[in-house]
C-alpha cells in the first residue's frame, strides 16, 4: 500500500474541523472499557494528587494507537487528515506531525538526504540536534560561518554569498541547512538563498523553530515554504500555541521522496505516541488557519508597543528595522524584543537573575550583551506593562553607577575536521587535561555562551587559540556546554595510534 495515500489536493480543506482531537473526544465520550496501556486507565490508577491537578479530560484522552485514534507511524485515518490540514495551513505539500519536538524533525530532515560519508552544508551556529542528526548519518559537515553583529554581539544567518562559496567547493553537497529567522528572529534572504541552492539542484533544508507565526501574517518575514525550500521544522510549540515537545516537519514534493520522510520520522519516533500532544497540534492548527492573522497582530502591536517603550529607557536598546539592510539582517520578526543590556555595566545573565529575583519575569535567553523577551498572543497589556516596570526599575539602579563593558566578540577561526563527526563520536577514546590538548583530535563536542557557536565539535583538531578561547570563557564564569567534564578541566580526544620504529 503506498503510505502516502489520501494525500489529496482535492480534500476539502475545511480548517473548522480538528478530525484527531474530535475522534478523541468522541472515543472517550463512549467510555470504553480499556484492557491497554497506558495503565493508570483514564486516570484511575494515577497518583491522586497528580490526578486532581491534571483533571480527567486529559487523562481520558491519553491514549495509544487503537484503531479507531489512527496511527502516527502508518497514518490513514484521523491522524492523516490532520496532517493534511496541516500541509494546507502551513503551505506545504505533506506535513508530519513529530511528538520528539522540533530537534525530531530536524533529524529526520537530515538523516532523509544524506547517507554515510555526503556532504551537508550547514551554518556553524547549529543547534545540537543538527550535529546529532550528522553523527547518525555519518555525514560530513561543511561549515559557512554566519555574520556576526559587532554592535549586538550575536551572530545572525548565512549569508546568500558565503553559501555560493561553499556551494563552488563542493558542488557534491547533497543539501543546505538554513537556520530562519534565527533565535533573535533575524532573516536573510530566504528566497534567494533557495533559488541559488535550486540552481545546483540540491535540496534546502530550513531550521524554522523560530519562525510558526510568521507562516500566518505578511508583515512577518517569509516562511520556508513560501521560499520554496525543500523541507523546514518548524516548533508550533514555542510560539503556536501547542504543547511543548509538539512540532511539525513541512515537506515540499520533488525533490524530497515523502515515503523516506515517513520511513525515516518513524525510525525516531516512539511507538507509544502521546495523543495529547497530537491533539494539542490538531488544535493549534485550527486556531492558527483560522485566526493565524488576527494572533499575530495582537502580538506585533504588543511587541512593537514594548519596542517604543523601551528604547526610551537609558541604558537600553532594543533592536529594530534599523538594522536591517545587511545580507544576513534582510528581515526580522519583531515578536522577538532582543534587548541589549551593555550600557548599564551588567551582563545579559546578571540581567535575567535580577528579573527573576525582583519581577518573578522569566526571559527566553540571556548572553554576555543581551536578553531575549518573547512575545506571543499569548501575552496581554497586563504582561508587556510588568515587563516595561521592571526595566525601568533595572535601568535606575544600574545606568551611570557601572562602568558600561566593552563589547568583544572574538572567536579562533574554525577547526580543521580530521574525522567525520560520527568517526570520532564513536572512535576509541582518552581523557586528557584541556590546557595540553592541543594538536589532539576531540571526541566530544564544546559549545561557549556567547556568541553561542560550537568551538569544537567532535573529529576536529584542537588549536591553542581554541583552548585559550575556552579558558577565558570558563575563568569569567560563562557557561560552557557539551563536554562530560563540565569544569573543562579534562577533555576526551582520539587515541591515536604510535608510529611502529
Amino acid at each position: 500500500m503506498n503510505p502516502m495515500k489520501g494525500w489529496d489536493e482535492s480534500m476539502n480543506h475545511n480548517h473548522t474541523r480538528t478530525p484527531l482531537f474530535s475522534a478523541l473526544r468522541s472515543h472517550a465520550a463512549q467510555d470504553p472499557v480499556q484492557f491497554h496501556i497506558p495503565g493508570h486507565k483514564k486516570g484511575l490508577g494515577s497518583d491522586p494528587e497528580f490526578r486532581n491537578f491534571i483533571g480527567d479530560n486529559a487523562l481520558s484522552i491519553d491514549l495509544i494507537n487503537i484503531a479507531p485514534l489512527d496511527d502516527l507511524h502508518q497514518p490513514t485515518g484521523v491522524i492523516e487528515e490532520a496532517q493534511q490540514l496541516a500541509a494546507d495551513a502551513f503551505g506545504a505539500d505533506y506535513t508530519f506531525f513529530s511528538v520528539q519536538g522540533t530537534s525530531g524533525a530536524i533529524m529526520t530532515m537530515i538523516l532523509t538526504v544524506c547517507a554515510p560519508g555526503d556532504k551537508i552544508i550547514v551554518p556553524r551556529n547549529v543547534h545540537k540536534s543538527i550535529m546529532s542528526a550528522i553523527i547518525f548519518a555519518g555525514a560530513r559537515p561543511v561549515f559557512i560561518s554566519p555574520a556576526r553583529d559587532t554592535t549586538l554581539g550575536i551572530d545572525h544567518g548565512i549569508t546568500t554569498r558565503s553559501v555560493k562559496r561553499a556551494l563552488d567547493r563542493h558542488p557534491d553537497a547533497k543539501a543546505v541547512l538554513v537556520i530562519n529567522p534565527t533565535y533573535y528572529g533575524i532573516c536573510a534572504d530566504l528566497k534567494e538563498i533557495v533559488d541559488l541552492v535550486h540552481s545546483c539542484d540540491i535540496p534546502v533544508l530550513v531550521d524554522e523553530a523560530h519562525g510558526v507565526l510568521i507562516h500566518f501574517h505578511e508583515k512577518l518575514p517569509m516562511s520556508a515554504m513560501q521560499a520554496g525550500a525543500d523541507m523546514a521544522a518548524t516548533s508550533v510549540h514555542k510560539l503556536g500555541g501547542s504543547m511543548t515537545q509538539s512540532s511539525i516537519l513541512n515537506v515540499r514534493k520533488g525533490r524530497i521522496n515523502p515515503q523516506r520522510v515517513q520511513t525515516i520520522i518513524s525510525m525516531l519516533t516512539t511507538t507509544s505516541t502521546s495523543y495529547i500532544l497530537l491533539a494539542s497540534l490538531d488544535t493549534s492548527r485550527r486556531h492558527l488557519a483560522l485566526h493565524g492573522k488576527d494572533l499575530a497582530v495582537r502580538a506585533l502591536a504588543l511587541a512593537q508597543s514594548a519596542r517604543s517603550l523601551i528604547n526610551e529607557i537609558p541604558g537600553l536598546y532594543c533592536i529594530g528595522e534599523e538594522i536591517l539592510g545587511g545580507e544576513a539582517t534582510f528581515d526580522y520578526d519583531p515578536t522577538k524584543l532582543t534587548i541589549h543590556v551593555r550600557h548599564l555595566g551588567i551582563t545579559g545573565y546578571e540581567t535575567e537573575n535580577w528579573l527573576r529575583d525582583h519581577y518573578n519575569i522569566e526571559v527566553e535567553l540571556s548572553d554576555m550583551y543581551n536578553i531575549l523577551a518573547l512575545v506571543t498572543a499569548g501575552d496581554t497589556q497586563e504582561s508587556i506593562d510588568t515587563l516595561i516596570k521592571a526595566l525601568r526599575e533595572l535601568s535606575a539602579s544600574h545606568y551611570q553607577l557601572n562602568e558600561a563593558k566593552e563589547l568583544v566578540v572574538r572567536i579562533p577561526e574554525i577547526p580543521q575536521l580530521s574525522l567525520t563527526p560520527r568517526d570520532a563520536f564513536y572512535a576509541e577514546t582518552e581523557v586528557v587535561p584541556f590546557k595540553e590538548s592541543a594538536g589532539r583530535i576531540i571526541a566530544e563536542f564544546i559549545y561557549v555562551y556567547p556568541p553561542g557557536i560550537p568551538i569544537l565539535l567532535p573529529g576536529e583538531v584542537i588549536t591553542q587559540p581554541n583552548i585559550d578561547y575556552i579558558v577565558d570563557h570558563v575563568e569569567v564564569g560563562l557557561p560552557v556546554k557539551g563536554p562530560e567534564d563540565r569544569s573543562i578541566q579534562f577533555v576526551k580526544v582520539i587515541v591515536e595510534e604510535t608510529a611502529i620504529s
